[in-house]
């Protein structure tokens, strides 16, 4: 399909910059399957679910991936900024370099006390680097040294700050490893989980580390043309029983977030049975996608042209998403990471 369908006008005004206080206080918008809109807040969410229905979290947690550090070369030093992207080994990461032409291999990397070593270049930016420490002492170094990994749309306008590492993670991380939060996750409080489990709303986790791709756009013109990166996702065998026997019950399970969808449909088969899935998926949704597992999808509203808003198009319907998001302008929503949310009901 071409790019360009995907696209649409957004104010920048309505960028969110900090989230809602307190997190369930943020609007929702729920779209029904024939268009048919809704306004309402994240507390307002229990009366959409029943009991027997199950929300699907991502319990991954962000790093401070965000490192600034000088390159270290006999022709001089350099400013560099370097994004962890995903973890090779206990001591190298792979990472997106900023700016990627200072750097070659063999160059020492320094952020204080922390060295690296560039052991591999690619393409746009990214390259593999050593850290000199590993494991458990390499991990505080990094909570040391590092920042919350902000959006480029907030970052570009704000710095991060004390405040971001508690907003930009969910009450429920778990898994480190991520470079951005799950977004929809960043809504719940524990008194909206209590809600939910008054009504009979179960809870499962899914983890998938969300990576480089999350920052990247998609430049094809075609969406036949765009690679997704890879991003490692767990789905175990006891979260995989009792999602099937949600459904055999006829519950609906209730994805939090993109993240949490791609998991669940990389881990059911065509016949909607869920099975373990440990490992890469690289699963890119777009119309005419047939949805396995997944019977609804709370999410933020996302970026123009991107691989999410192909999402939730192929959940709900090309022209349905542009009517909401219309409406959800017009209606002042707050867009992206630190937003709103709403709830698609196919």
């Amino acid at each position: 399909m071409d790019v360009s369908l995907f696209d649409f006008e957004l104010p920048q005004t309505q960028i969110a910059l900090r989230p809602a206080n307190p997190r369930d206080s943020a609007r929702l918008m729920v779209v029904e399957a024939d268009g048919t809109i809704a306004h309402r807040t994240m507390r307002d969410l229990p009366n959409y679910l029943q009991a027997g229905d199950a929300l699907l979290v991502n319990d991954t947690k962000v790093i401070p991936a965000r490192l600034h550090g000088q390159r270290v070369r006999a022709a001089g030093p350099a400013k560099v900024e370097i994004l962890l992207h995903r973890r090779l080994a206990d001591d190298r990461f792979s990472v997106l370099a900023r700016p990627a032409r200072k750097l070659q291999v063999g160059d020492k990397v320094v952020f204080g006390d922390l060295e690296a070593e560039v052991m591999a270049r690619g393409e746009n930016g990214e390259a593999e680097i050593r850290f000199a420490l590993s494991g458990a002492a390499l991990d505080a170094a990094i909570a040391s040294h590092g920042e919350m990994p902000l959006p480029p749309y907030i970052a570009g306008k704000r710095k991060a700050d004390a405040r971001d590492l508690s907003d930009y993670q969910t009450t429920f991380a778990r898994e480190q490893g991520s470079v951005a939060a799950p977004t929809a996750g960043l809504h719940f409080t524990q008194e909206l989980f209590a809600a939910l489990a008054q009504k009979g709303v179960s809870r499962e986790a899914v983890t998938l580390h969300v990576g480089l791709g999350t920052f990247l756009p998609v430049t094809a013109q075609d969406t036949a043309h765009h690679r997704m990166h890879a991003e490692r996702a767990m789905l175990d065998a006891a979260t995989a029983a009792r999602l099937n026997a949600v459904h055999a019950k006829e519950g609906r399970i209730i994805c939090v977030g993109t993240t949490s969808l791609r998991t669940l449909e990389s881990a059911t088969a065509p016949d909607g049975v869920v099975h373990p899935f440990e490992g890469d998926t690289d699963i890119f949704i777009t119309p005419g996608y047939r949805f396995r597992g997944a019977d609804m999808l709370l999410t933020n509203f996302h970026l123009p042209r991107s691989t999410l808003f192909m999402l939730v198009s192929a959940l709900m319907g090309l022209e349905v998403m542009k009517r909401a998001y219309a409406e959800s302008i017009s209606q002042g929503y707050r867009f992206y990471s630190y937003g709103d949310a709403c709830l698609l009901r196919p």
